[in-house]
């Protein structure tokens, strides 16, 4: 556990809105001395399905019910039968209505992606130098790579190219 001080205060801050201050790679490598070789071995192997860990099962949970509630609005919003949510929590519901009028595709994973901050440091709460932690690190850092994946550019591009696919089909014009 003493090795923990060390190890948590060297990370650098991982930000919802900042960039990807290190790899995945260049974490697992940082922890491996500093970890039993159980704890490392999870992290390795961790993706953002896991659920092998007290604070991963927490974690599945709460995205779990945010992607229920975002299916369900998505359903709502197509004007398709859908049943509500079992367990509906009220912060999720706002949140995802507020999410599903943003401007663009981009902005939504944004704030997603802060929602999804917030939730873990919620869920990592007072565990300061053991496992949860790092398992809300590792999270943190596996969501970061995955927004590094989103391009604007091309993402318009593509976005656009669908649109006149769309407007060729529905209104026989380019």
């Amino acid at each position: 556990m003493a090795s923990y001080y060390y190890l948590v205060a060297s990370l650098p801050e991982l930000r919802s809105d900042g960039e990807l201050p290190i790899t995945y790679e260049d974490f697992l490598s940082m922890c491996q001395d500093s970890v039993s070789k159980k704890t490392y071995d999870k992290l390795s192997t961790m993706t953002l399905d896991s659920d092998d860990t007290p604070l991963l099962k927490k974690w599945q949970e709460s995205y779990g019910r945010i992607m229920e509630e975002l299916n369900y609005q998505r359903a709502v919003n197509l004007r398709q039968t859908a049943t509500p949510p079992t367990a509906r929590d009220a912060a999720v519901v706002s949140f995802v209505g507020n999410l599903m009028h943003a401007k663009n595709p981009l902005e939504a994973e944004k704030e997603m992606l802060d929602f999804e901050f917030k939730t873990l440091d919620e869920l990592v709460g007072l565990h300061m130098f053991d496992d949860w932690v790092l398992f809300g690190y590792a999270i943190k850092l596996k969501l970061l790579e995955r927004q590094q994946c989103f391009v604007h550019d091309k993402g318009k591009k593509e976005f656009r190219r669908l649109m006149a696919v769309v407007r060729k089909r529905v209104y026989g014009i380019a």
